[in-house]
């Protein structure tokens, strides 16, 4: 295996502060949050999902998405996003000064159903007023399909769905989707696959992935995308996150775990791992659990143990 097939470099977004959050049953203080974003924005990472803009009944962790917003105004050298699931959301974004929306999209009609309370295609037509809006207001929107390989309710999901929402989302203007895997059921063979017709079906179109470990597969599907040349990624630190419409979801790929196995292949991610290990530790911490990280478990390749000496050898 060459590594010329490899990027020399990626871009990872954190989502920890949206998609880890939004899981956590018990509540984490508006400051705490804050505080986490701007430990994070000292690691290097480049671009954090910081929220959601949804009804505080849908999901209550996230209620405090505007004054999350407004702790953090003054890091400009981030770039930051929110998830936002109609037009009163992307209102609440874009009057929180958000210069960057994602859309909320599932793959199949049963997950939409669940997620949104509407057909794929019909809540995918709901985007196009949020696309305007944005657009006014001078504001980036970038699309997404969540259980993008798999749907823990209809299983795999056809190439062919997934290309007709990418088709939809070109029509819209938009130059940017992300693929989910929501609950962790793609396998590097299946991303390999979809990605080289994606690409080709939409050259001009900017492919991200957010993997989930729920089977322990994400770091191999990492590794399958980037054969694709995709160098835009999602991770969570602490390996936090899940999905609440989805049965059996678990925990983003770990920030700390791709960026270690990123730099193992000498891919640069521009984030310090000590750093973010330690925001990691942090984390969990706070929380009293992680979402199953590696580098909190073993630590990096680097971390050696001291030599045992002659006289050590001896003794035994």
């Amino acid at each position: 295996m060459s590594d010329a097939i490899f990027p020399a470099r990626v871009i990872i977004c954190e989502v920890a502060p949206r998609d880890g959050f939004q899981s956590e049953d018990q509540w984490i203080p508006t400051e705490q949050k804050i505080k986490i974003i701007r430990a994070l924005a000292n690691t290097g990472v480049q671009s954090i999902e910081v929220t959601s803009f949804v009804h505080p009944k849908a999901i209550p962790q996230l209620k405090d998405a505007e004054e999350v917003v407004k702790g953090i105004e003054d890091l400009t050298h981030i770039k930051f996003r929110a998830l936002v699931p109609n037009v009163k959301g992307a209102q609440r974004a874009i009057a929180a000064g958000i210069k960057k929306l994602k859309l909320m999209l599932s793959a199949t009609d049963s997950h939409s159903l669940s997620n949104a309370n509407c057909l794929v295609e019909e809540a995918q037509r709901g985007f196009e007023p949020i696309v305007d809006l944005a657009q006014k207001h001078n504001v980036e929107v970038g699309g997404s399909i969540s259980v993008a390989f798999g749907c823990p309710y209809e299983g795999k999901v056809p190439l062919e769905k997934i290309v007709t929402i990418v088709d939809r989302y070109k029509k819209m203007g938009i130059t940017e989707v992300s693929l989910a895997d929501t609950t962790g059921m793609a396998n590097p063979k299946q991303v390999y696959q979809y990605l080289g017709v994606l690409k080709k079906e939409f050259p001009h179109m900017t492919f991200s992935m957010h993997f989930h470990n729920t089977r322990g597969m994400a770091l191999a599907n990492v590794v399958a995308a980037l054969q694709q040349g995709v160098i835009h990624f999602d991770s969570s630190v602490a390996g936090l996150g899940g999905c609440p419409y989805a049965p059996g979801a678990t925990g983003n790929i770990a920030t700390e775990d791709l960026v270690h196995s990123l730099e193992e292949m000498g891919i640069e991610t521009g984030i310090h791992l000590d750093r973010i290990i330690d925001v990691a530790k942090d984390v969990r911490n706070m929380l009293g659990h992680d979402g199953g990280s590696y580098m909190l478990q073993a630590g990096p390749c680097s971390k050696l143990s001291p030599k045992p000496t002659a006289q050590e050898k001896l003794e035994k």
